[in-house]
């Protein structure tokens, strides 16, 4: 958080009007939230802090005070590295998601499969409640060979594993959620997320990780997407889809 505001994350924040932004991996504690951080412009910031310093964490910034907050999914191995943050606004509930990466060891991978299990309970029993829901967040999954420059290279490697890539599956054909980018634009080349080795960057070799699952009913209503790729905050690029709220 505090690098992508170093690099004119707030200055763009302010420009682009948005009513919810979500973010991820924001490495920062609660104690080392400055004003600027904790709030840009009118928008007021809400966080779920990792326990270890310098790590995960997540945050939704709005310009409307949340109705309530949720603070991690009640999952306390995923809850200490935070990793879910839910502030519903009326009959919208907004959901800032943080999946872990697999690609540092196999115990890593082993943890995000265990989250991968544990989590769908908790957005199955949401998606039961009559509420409106829009999943903000970086899955670490490329769902299909559309969504990443190499994926025969990468096919044996997390990211892309036959197991991440048929959970993504079970949210959307099973649970019913949308991947609302996908509903609008289904061109190749479209990535959110560039490794810093090589010239990942500049060659645009890169991967879709970062979604925005919602329910059906809001999903029909946007009419916009766009991955913003003007500036770059970090190694992931913002994620912007506009939704018709008054539908």
């Amino acid at each position: 958080m505090r690098a992508a505001v170093k690099k004119g994350f707030a200055e763009w924040l302010k420009t682009q009007n948005p009513d919810f932004v979500c973010v991820q991996e924001i490495r920062i504690k609660e104690s080392d939230l400055t004003e600027n951080l904790r709030n840009i412009g009118s928008f007021k910031g809400i966080f779920h802090h990792a326990e270890r310093p310098g790590y995960s964490g997540v945050g939704i910034y709005s310009k409307k005070a949340p109705d309530s907050v949720t603070f991690g999914c009640g999952l306390p191995e995923f809850d200490r590295e935070g990793r879910f943050l839910q502030a519903t606004f009326g009959k919208l509930t907004v959901i800032s998601l943080y999946a872990p990466s697999g690609s540092s060891s196999e115990h890593r991978l082993n943890t995000k499969f265990r989250f991968m299990k544990l989590i769908v309970p908790k957005l199955e029993k949401l998606k039961s409640t009559q509420q409106e829901i829009i999943i903000c967040g970086d899955l670490n999954v490329a769902h299909k060979k559309i969504d990443l420059k190499n994926w025969k290279s990468n096919q044996k490697n997390s990211g892309f594993l036959p197991e991440e890539r048929e959970w993504l599956t079970h949210l959307i054909d099973d649970l019913g959620f949308t991947d609302v980018f996908r509903l609008l634009n289904h061109k190749e080349d479209q990535y959110t997320w560039w490794s810093n080795r090589g010239q990942a960057w500049n060659n645009n070799v890169g991967w879709r990780i970062d979604y925005q699952l919602a329910t059906p009913r809001i999903a029909r209503t946007a009419n916009y997407t766009s991955i913003y790729k003007d500036q770059r905050f970090s190694d992931h690029a913002p994620l912007i889809i506009n939704y018709n709220l008054n539908n």
